[in-house]
């Protein structure tokens, strides 16, 4: 009973420090780096990160429409902040050497290791490693593409997808100048709603944590995909899970139909606000 009691207490203490910082979040002028903005989400970051049994399902519908607009001021400022180091890294003769200047590019690296290795772990077909890969969402600092294609997956293609031109017009910057990855880095400007026989062509294909903002457009997506990937290919989702689906869209393996589930990790990240859980499934 006493343990209840501090749950409780605990979960309540969390929801009110979220709501605060989401007040001052969305009261700022703009979510591009700053002091400000910096240490707010740094603020949200270290409230998130520790172990919480929250559900957030049971939260009151107030709580729940302050975390849908939380999420979406995640989303804008993470885009910002990617753009600001992609435009930085942009002005290098070769942007690649030069990655780590991005707080975060050590996290990617550990996140690119437990991918591949669960790829590896259910890739099964006569090719020893998938020959095409698209990635949803991959934004002007596609780290998760480029991390698998340099250090994992030396002998594949990566189609990066993102709806947003000047994104891709910035992240193909970063490896224009590499003679590897110039070639095996492709990037489409469309809505991947839009995208439809050509998703067949791909042994693996990665959903951003960002793409679809809450769960309904999630499932749009996770269903499109569905409908038009080869069967037998690999979908890898980044989710969330306790606090920290404040931050970022939950995936519900039980309501995802058209795929099977191979695998479910988690990844605990301290330094950045991609902390998620990867699922692995199979299209059927």
């Amino acid at each position: 009973m006493e343990s209840l009691q501090v749950q409780v207490q605990e979960e309540s203490i969390l929801i009110e420090k979220v709501c605060q910082i989401y007040e001052k979040l969305s009261k700022l002028e703009t979510l591009k780096p700053s002091k400000d903005v910096d240490n707010l989400f740094t603020q949200l970051v270290h409230a998130c990160i520790p172990h919480s049994s929250i559900n957030i399902a049971n939260l009151p519908a107030n709580i729940q429409e302050i975390r849908s607009k939380l999420i979406r001021l995640c989303g804008e400022a993470e885009g910002l902040l990617e753009a600001h180091f992609s435009t930085i890294l942009g002005s290098f003769k070769n942007p690649l050497h030069h990655l780590n200047i991005f707080p975060y590019y050590s996290n990617y690296l550990k996140l690119g290791r437990l991918e591949y290795d669960i790829l590896n772990q259910h890739y099964s077909t006569t090719s020893e490693t998938p020959k095409r890969v698209a990635f949803v969402g991959s934004g002007p600092l596609p780290f998760t593409s480029i991390v698998l294609a340099s250090y994992h997956l030396k002998d594949t293609t990566f189609h990066n997808y993102d709806i947003d031109s000047t994104a891709n017009s910035m992240a193909s910057r970063l490896v224009s100048a590499d003679h590897d990855l110039s070639k095996r880095m492709v990037f489409h400007t469309a809505d991947i709603m839009d995208v439809t026989d050509e998703l067949k062509d791909y042994d693996v294909i990665f959903l951003a944590a960002l793409v679809g903002m809450n769960m309904d457009e999630k499932n749009k997506v996770i269903q499109h995909l569905a409908k038009y990937m080869a069967p037998g290919a690999l979908l890898m989702l980044r989710s969330a899970h306790g606090a920290r689906a404040f931050l970022y869209p939950v995936v519900d393996p039980n309501v995802l139909h058209g795929f099977n589930v191979l695998s479910i990790t988690t990844y605990f990240n301290t330094n950045t606000m991609r902390v998620s859980l990867a699922y692995c499934y199979v299209s059927s």
